[in-house]
C-alpha cells in the first residue's frame, strides 16, 4: 500500500505546503505534460530529478520515498514487458536502444507517479476543493473527488488492517507464483469492497440529513490568495514549459546514450 501512501496529504509548514495549490496543480501537469512529451534518457532524467529540489523544499522525504517505492513494482512490471515484446513478438534482438527505450518508458511511469505523489503530499483537501471552486468546476463534481481523494488513505488503512487479519488466519499472500498470489488477494478484496459500499450508504444518508444542494450560494471560511511568492513560483513554471517546448520541437534531437552498448545478438 505504498503507493496509496504517497498520495495522503501530510500536513507542514513548509514554503511549498502554503504555495497557492492552483500554481502547485500547474507545477504538476507541466511535469506530467514534459514527462509525455519527451521519450529520450537524458530529459526523462532530468525531469524526475528536478522534483528532488521540491521534495527537499517541502521536507517530504520519506512520505515521497514511499510512492517511489510503491511504483516501482509497477516499473519493473513496464521494463521487462518491453522488453519481452520486442523480443518476442517484433523479432528484434536486445539491443541497446531497445533496452533504452525501455528505460525511458520507466522513468516516464515513475516520473507521473512521483508528480502527482508530490502534490497529493503537500495540498490538503480543503485547499484543494477550494482551488477547484475557483476555476468554475460543478461543486457537485468537487465535492466527488475531494471525497476520492479523502477516502485514499482510509482505504489503505483498512486495506491493511484486513490483510493483517487474514494473515493472522494463516494466508500467505507473500509465496507461491504470479496467479497464485492475486487468487490470494480475493479474501481482502472482497470485504474492501464491501466496506466500501457501506461507507458510500452511510455517507449518503449524512449528506441527505444535511441538507446537501438545498442551496447553490455556498461560502466558504477561507479565501485562496496569490501571494509575492507564488507568482514568482508561476512565471518561473511557465519559463520551463516554453523552454522544454523550445527544446522539444526547435532543437536538435538527444543523443542515445546507450547507443554504443549491445547486450544480446
Amino acid at each position: 500500500m505504498s503507493l496509496l501512501e504517497g498520495l495522503r496529504f501530510t500536513k507542514g509548514d513548509s514554503p511549498l505546503h502554503r504555495m497557492d495549490p492552483r500554481v502547485k496543480f500547474l507545477m504538476t501537469m507541466v511535469i506530467f505534460t514534459l514527462a509525455v512529451l519527451f521519450l529520450d534518457l537524458i530529459p526523462l532524467v532530468i525531469i524526475f530529478t528536478l522534483q528532488i529540489p521540491l521534495v527537499i523544499y517541502g521536507k517530504i522525504w520519506r512520505e515521497w520515498l514511499k510512492s517511489l517505492k510503491g511504483g516501482a513494482f509497477l516499473a519493473l512490471i513496464i521494463f521487462a514487458t518491453n522488453l519481452l515484446s520486442f523480443y518476442f513478438f517484433q523479432g528484434m534482438t536486445l539491443k541497446s536502444d531497445v533496452v533504452e527505450y525501455s528505460l525511458c518508458l520507466t522513468l516516464r511511469f515513475l516520473s507521473l507517479i512521483t508528480s502527482f505523489s508530490l502534490f497529493f503530499l503537500t495540498t490538503s483537501p480543503d485547499s484543494l476543493s477550494l482551488a477547484l471552486e475557483k476555476t468554475r468546476v460543478p461543486y457537485e463534481f468537487n465535492f466527488a473527488f475531494i471525497t476520492a481523494i479523502r477516502f485514499v488513505p482510509v482505504l489503505a488503512d483498512e486495506a491493511q488492517t484486513i490483510m493483517d487479519a487474514q494473515r493472522s488466519r494463516g494466508l500467505e499472500l507473500d509465496k507461491g507464483g504470479f496467479l497464485s498470489r492475486i487468487r490470494k488477494y480475493i479474501p481482502i478484496l472482497l470485504p474492501l469492497i464491501i466496506n466500501s459500499i457501506r461507507r458510500s450508504l452511510e455517507l449518503a444518508e449524512a449528506m441527505e440529513s444535511r441538507a446537501f444542494g438545498a442551496t447553490k450560494n455556498r461560502t466558504n471560511l477561507y479565501e485562496l490568495k496569490m501571494t509575492r511568492s507564488d507568482y514568482l513560483a508561476l512565471i518561473l513554471v511557465i519559463a520551463v514549459l516554453v523552454f522544454a517546448l523550445y527544446a522539444r520541437f526547435f532543437m536538435p534531437p538527444f543523443p542515445k546514450v546507450m547507443s554504443g552498448i549491445i547486450l544480446i545478438g
